[in-house]
């Protein structure tokens, strides 16, 4: 058995998600479809995690099994070349058989990109919000470290949300600016169902309403999505990286 190591990009924006879906079109299918032609044998292609409809990824990390070896550069080469263009294989490796994308995981990384301009190039891949230039960026570093470490982020996961155990592990969590962008930068052991989305939009809101760090506190505490702050859309949104 022969065990394979993808590291993806896409652009999400015409996918309901990184997950197979039934009436859907997703990253996952797309590519095991893809693979499968090319190898001319079922694969069962496992991501390290979920993207929701309309993220990207930079560097997205995915594995499969075949019983046969292949030529990995001939792979790599034509399953791009059949893949669509918003979709790329970036990397393709041979990994131990006991490999697993998702639990050998370590660290995930997400960006975030605010822009403060109307832009028809970025505008599929980051939010206009005219005023982020007011906010105070170290006013707003001091609010997100108050989310470093080991809290439940009931209040800031998806209310349908089916998974039990809420509790997440931040190491990092900064902003920064770059040429008329606010950028936003997460890493953890794992996120919730709409987390990241749900931090950006609620740290943006008490920071441009000057609310207390008391409130974030409280949000955290209560474990209630309705506690904190509306979503922000998906298209700003890309999975950064995959730790192991």
């Amino acid at each position: 058995m022969h065990n394979y190591k993808l590291v993806i990009q896409y652009d999400g924006t015409n996918y309901a998600g990184w997950q197979m879906q039934e009436n859907a079109e997703t990253i996952q299918q797309r590519i095991s479809d893809s693979v499968e032609i090319i190898l001319k044998a079922q694969i069962n292609l496992t991501g390290s995690g979920r993207t929701d409809a309309g993220v990207h990824a930079l560097g997205q990390t995915a594995n499969f099994k075949i019983d046969a070896p292949i030529d990995i550069g001939k792979f790599k080469h034509s399953l791009n070349g059949i893949l669509p263009e918003d979709i790329s294989i970036l990397e393709c490796s041979e990994v131990g058989v006991n490999f697993h994308s998702r639990f050998d995981a370590k660290k995930r990384s997400y960006l975030y990109f605010i822009r403060n301009y109307k832009s028809p190039f970025f505008q599929k891949y980051s939010y206009f919000h005219k005023t982020i230039d007011e906010i105070d960026l170290g006013r707003l570093n001091y609010l997100s470290k108050l989310l470093k470490g080991e809290h439940n982020f009931s209040s800031f996961c998806k209310k349908n949300s089916d998974v039990e155990n809420k509790i997440c592990n931040l190491f990092d969590i900064h902003w920064y600016r770059r040429k008329g962008f606010l950028i936003f930068y997460v890493e953890a052991n794992r996120f919730l169902h709409g987390m990241v989305k749900t931090l950006v939009g609620t740290l943006i809101w008490l920071s441009t309403q000057n609310y207390s760090e008391d409130l974030l506190k409280q949000i955290i505490k209560v474990e209630d999505r309705e506690a904190a702050s509306e979503a922000f859309p998906s298209k700003g949104l890309f999975l950064y990286k995959v730790k192991y």
